[in-house]
Formats: C-alpha cells, structure tokens, sequence
C-alpha cells in the first residue's frame, strides 16, 4: 500500500490528505524521506562539474522537499492535536533529524563546493536573490560547524543531538503539566463570575470528564478566572498551579532539563569560538551584540516599573479596603485591576466580550486584509486534521494566492500558546508554489450551539497571528530558504505586532464589534472608552514581558548557570521586580527558548519588533490613514513580500527612509511620561 505522506497529493490546491494519513504512516515515511534527501545530498556533494548556482545551491534548496512534505504534517500535529503516539514519535525523530542536520553541515565535500561559490561570487554574475541565498547559505554552514576538525567537529554534532531530545522532552513535560491540571468548581464556587467565564468552565469540565465545571491551565480560561473570581484561596491555588508548569517535580520537571540546555548551549558556542550563546545567536539578529539588547529593554524597564509601582499602590489599597489585609499577591493583581479598569474606565470586560465574537473577528482580519491587499477568503469544503479546523481559498484578482487555515480552540491535546506556522512555503524554484498557512490559537471553546466569544486580548491574538499569516501569504520570492517568515527573529514579529494596529481602528471595530445577541454595532461611548484604556495596565504587561526577556538575556550571555531558578531569583532581584508581578514565562515553563533555539536569547525580539510596528503604524497615520493605499504598496513590496531577501533593517529602511527609536514604543504603551 502506497504511504499517503510520500505522494504527490491530487487534493484540492495540494492540501495534505488528513482523511488518509494514519500515525502508522509517519515513521516509514520519514525513513523513505530521510534516505531519499541523504541521495540527494550525496549528489550534490558527489557531482563531478564545477560547482555553480544551480548544480549546488538550486540542488540544495531542492533536496529534502519530500522530507519537508512529511515533517510539515508531523509538526502541525505534534503541536495541535498530540497523542502519546505523536509524542513517541516526537521523541524518537528529533535525535535522528539533529543527525541528519549535522551530517549536511559537517559534509566537508558539499561544504567546499559552497566555499568554492562564496569565494568566486564577485564572478559569478549573481542576481541580487542570488547572492542573498549564497550568503545565507554559506554562513549557515560556518555556524553549524563545517569548518570545525576532528574532536570539535564530532562534539558539535553531540551537542547539537542532545539538545533536540532535550527541546523535546521539555516540551512535552510542560504539555503534560498543563493536559493533567485542572480546578474542579462547585456551583458556590461559580458566584461573581461572568456568563463567559462559566460556560468556558463547563465546557472545559466536559473535556475534562469532570462531573461539574472546571478551571484549567488555558490562558483563555484561567486569566479571566484570575481577573473575577472573588475567592481569593481558589485564585491563589489556580495561579500557583499555573506558576508552577513544569516545576511540580517528577517525571515532567524541567529544572534540570533548562540546566542542561543551557550548558550544551555554551558549550556549543565555545566550540564555534564565541565567548557566548548570546553573542552567536544575536550575530545574525538585527541587534547584533546582547549589549544593544539589554540596552534597549533596559530603556523601557525603568518607565514601565515605575507605572507598575505606582499601579500596585493603588490596587493595594484597593484590596485593603476590601479587608483584606497584607501585601498584594500575583494572585491578586488580575482581579483588582479588572475592578478599578471598571471604575476608572467604565469598561467591565465581561459587557465587552458579547461584542467579539470569534466570528467577527475573523470578518475583520480578512477585511482589513481585502481593504490594503486586495485579498479575498473563500471557506473550503476540505478534509482537516481536527473538526475545529477550518480552511480558506485566499484569492486577488481571481487568481489563487494561498490557503489559509484556522486552528482557534484550546483542547488538551494542544500545546498552548498561539503560533502561525506554514505547511507549505511559497517559492518558485520547484513551480509556482504557493503557501498553505495555519494560525493556532488557544480560545475557550463555547458550548455546543453558542458562539465563540473572546477577549479584547484574544481578537489582538488573532490579528496577531494573521500578521505572521500575510507576511507568509504574500510572499514572492524564488527560494524557500528566504521565503515568507525566513527572516531575521526581531524582525519576524514586525508584520505581525503591526497588524494588531487595525484591530483598533475606530471603523473596524464600528463595523466588525457587534452584540452575539443584538447584532447592533458597540455603542460609540464604549468603543472610546475601550480605546482610551488601550494603554490601561501596560505597566504590569510590561514588566512581566521584560522580565522573561531580561532572565533569557543573562540565561545566555555569560556563564551558563548551573541552578537556573537561583539565577533566575538573582536577576530579578536585581531589577528589583515588583512582588505581585511574576515573570510572563518562569524558567520551567519558558517553552520560547528551551523547546528549541528559535527564541533562545531572543525573547527580547517582540520588543525590538515593536519599536518598528509603532514607527511604522505611525507611518500610516502620517499619510492617509490606517488604509492608505500608497503606504499599504510600499508595506508589501519592501516587507511582506520579499521574506528574507535583504538585510532586515535595509527592508525597514526601504519601507519608512529610517531607523526608529525608542520613542513611538513609550508613546504606544503609555509610559513616555513615566520615562
């Protein structure tokens, strides 16, 4: 029988076949792929011709396409809907494809075959894509090793083994933690909470198979759990379960796990000649150097501790005149803030919620999309990998542009979070290939027959992950090693930080925030008062985001710790990080930087990012408005549409005729007076 993960799919636009693909099919599958790239490889490598573009870098960037087909599909499932299966899987794969990654970087044939290309490009009359691609190329061979010899060489590849189960294990510790917690409710229990909030606990409580509702480890359940409980010994236990994903101790403890990540992380920097991780790891960022990092955090650490400070002194006293008497805890801080937003903005988060139905939502990013792209969403009628999921014909002109597939409902077999991700780039070297793009999110599923309902939070979630979903969409570039969201990693979150703006534009919430029960737009005085708070409590965001950015900072920029919960302690004492606030990701649960490398010494990324969105949404505002065509042109053709094809902060540049500072991001979160 012919492995459906190794055919040439004759679906719809070349969509996995999920109804065929079974768990059995995975692993012959990767064995078959794996064999066929390593062919390839030997090839290339092999060749008897002169190198040039095409017989090596064009035969590279072809190589494992078919071991792309089958990892594409494995992960978008290993992340959104595991089983123990998936996960044995998981485990067994990540050793074998860190090996098979070091043998491509340590193949001395092909790696010579690249330097000899690198060295005679001045005269090889290269396209400026060309040289973009033969550039990234062969760097990505010095950083992976392949000039390293003999114990170094054989080390790197060791390291670089131990360091994917570890990402693995880490990650499926925190999923276990997070599957298996949960509150169960009595009807008592349920006093003072919103309609919203119980029926999100009762539909947790049928997953769960509980007799009765309950709170789980969901941000979409257990924040608004934390912001209106009034029972503060349930807030206390909900929070510190949350707090302690993956320190519980036992089998899926990550103390350890993050200890050892953190050496090998050193170690392998070392071997490579750098005097750390973070100087390896930033080299190729828009940053460079931690101390251009820790500088910029640092700018907006002591502004936004001060609003935090002086936020914590009034909810304090807020919470003593309720009687309750000692110091504001973590616990705390949700619950009092949602009370004083109501009083001081008049806006209560639940009479907001009616108005952001999940629905609409999607409406309005795929409106807002049509009104500066041109882009237009048809739903498909496809087989998908999870009921929930939906899938969208995304056309311009008529003509096909990508497929766009949305994943929105927290479950348990779900790794938390939100994420976009794609499980086919666009390129042209194979063919007109276009994309197949997902958003997953993690939105409390409502009753059967009841619409979905979100947060303010979540709708900006959602806008969030469409940003990273564009930039992949629109995508027009040759290579896929420079396609879409191949791009520098505080440079990847500009597209998607920037589309959060349009979620707020007086007229799309005007036309897209309408009541589930009444259909009728949200009151005008509302929508200001919602804008006018959208800086309300920036400096807690602030400073909890910070902090996680600052400890993985110091994580990598010196010594690897051996006890990453003192350093941890030591950090934050250091910045003198307010009691009721805690990091947004504490070490053992920090899945940003120890499920892989990708944000590893670059958490900080989302704000480097947000000094450009602010400059940039500014530049829209500057001309004609939020959808002014001439700046949504130059939006695509500097950005959105050339991926990695450039230097990011040349792509910038060509986009707005300079850098930006600092001053926009205070502006934006409200702490410029605070500065």
């Amino acid at each position: 029988m012919t492995n459906p993960l190794l055919t040439d799919w004759q679906t719809p636009f070349g969509l996995p076949p999920f109804g065929e693909i079974g768990d059995d099919a995975f692993e012959p599958a990767l064995d078959a792929a794996l064999g066929e790239a390593r062919e390839n490889i030997a090839a290339i490598a092999d060749n008897a011709e002169a190198p040039d573009f095409a017989n090596t870098i064009e035969a590279l960037e072809l190589a494992d396409r078919k071991l792309g087909q089958v990892l594409s599909v494995f992960h978008a499932l290993a992340g959104a809907d595991s089983n123990p299966e998936r996960e044995r899987l998981q485990r067994a794969f990540s050793p074998r494809l860190s090996a098979y990654s070091s043998e491509i970087a340590m193949n001395q044939k092909l790696f010579a075959r690249i330097d000899t290309l690198w060295n005679r490009r001045d005269d090889l009359k290269l396209t400026d894509e060309h040289q973009r691609v033969l550039f990234l190329t062969h760097r990505g061979f010095v950083r992976q090793g392949a000039q390293l010899e003999g114990y170094a060489r054989d080390r790197l590849t060791e390291v670089k083994g131990r360091l994917a189960v570890l990402g693995t294990e880490f990650t499926q510790n925190l999923l276990a933690d997070e599957r298996d917690w949960f509150m169960e409710l009595s009807e008592d229990d349920l006093e003072g909470l919103p309609d919203f909030v119980i029926a999100g606990a009762r539909a947790a409580g049928e997953e769960k198979g509980a007799k009765g509702p309950v709170i789980t480890l969901s941000r979409s359940l257990i924040v608004p759990f934390l912001q209106f409980s009034p029972r503060r010994d349930l807030r206390e236990i909900a929070y510190e379960a949350w707090s302690a994903r993956g320190a519980n101790g036992g089998e899926t403890d990550n103390r350890d796990i993050a200890a050892e990540i953190l050496a090998l992380r050193e170690e392998r920097a070392m071997l490579l000649g750098y005097d750390s991780f973070a100087e390896y790891k930033l080299e190729t960022e828009m940053a460079r150097t931690p101390d251009a990092v820790k500088d910029l955090l640092m700018q907006v650490w002591e502004p936004a501790k001060a609003a935090a400070d002086a936020d914590a002194t009034r909810l304090t006293a807020m919470m003593h005149g309720d009687g309750v008497n000692g110091d504001l805890e973590p616990w705390d801080w949700r619950y009092y803030s949602e009370k004083r937003r109501a009083e001081e903005h008049d806006l209560d988060a639940s009479a907001l919620k009616p108005y952001f139905q999940l629905e609409r939502m999607i409406e309005a990013a795929f409106a807002c999309a049509n009104c500066l792209f041109g882009l237009e969403f048809a739903p498909l009628d496809v087989p998908m990998y999870h009921p929930d999921v939906r899938a969208w014909d995304v056309t311009r002109n008529g003509e096909h542009v990508a497929v766009f597939i949305g994943d929105y409902f927290a479950r348990g077999s779900k790794r938390s979070g939100a994420w976009c991700s794609a499980m086919r780039s666009q390129q042209k070297l194979a063919g007109d290939i276009r994309p197949h793009v997902v958003n997953v999110c993690n939105f409390a599923k409502p009753p059967k027959s009841k619409p979905a309902l979100l947060s303010h939070d979540d709708a900006r979630t959602l806008f969030h992950e469409f940003g990273h979903a564009l930039h992949q969409m629109l995508s027009d570039v040759t290579y896929e090693s420079i396609s879409g969201t191949s791009v520098a990693r505080d440079f990847v979150e500009l597209p998607s930080q920037l589309y959060e703006h349009w979620l707020d534009v007086p007229e799309v919430l005007a036309e897209f925030a309408t009541h589930v029960d009444t259909g009728e737009p949200m009151p005008r005085d509302m929508l200001d008062r919602l804008l006018a708070a959208s800086t309300y409590d920036m400096g807690f965001s602030t400073v909890e985001y910070l902090a996680s950015a600052l400890v993985d900072l110091d994580f990598h920029s010196g010594e690897a710790p051996e006890d990453p919960m003192q350093r941890q302690d030591e950090v934050l004492e250091g910045l003198e990080m307010p009691h009721a606030i805690r990091m947004r990701h504490a070490t053992p649960h920090f899945a940003h930087i120890f499920a892989g490398d990708g944000y590893s010494s670059g958490y900080y990324s989302y704000m480097w990012s947000e000094v450009m969105d602010a400059d940039a949404f500014q530049a829209f505002e500057e001309a004609g408005g939020a959808f002014d065509p001439e700046m949504a042109k130059k939006l695509e053709d500097h950005i959105l549409s050339v991926g990695g094809s450039a230097e990011a902060d040349a792509l910038y540049t060509a986009f707005r005729g300079r850098m930006p500072g600092v001053e926009a991001l205070l502006k934006g979160r409200g702490l410029a007076d605070a500065a």
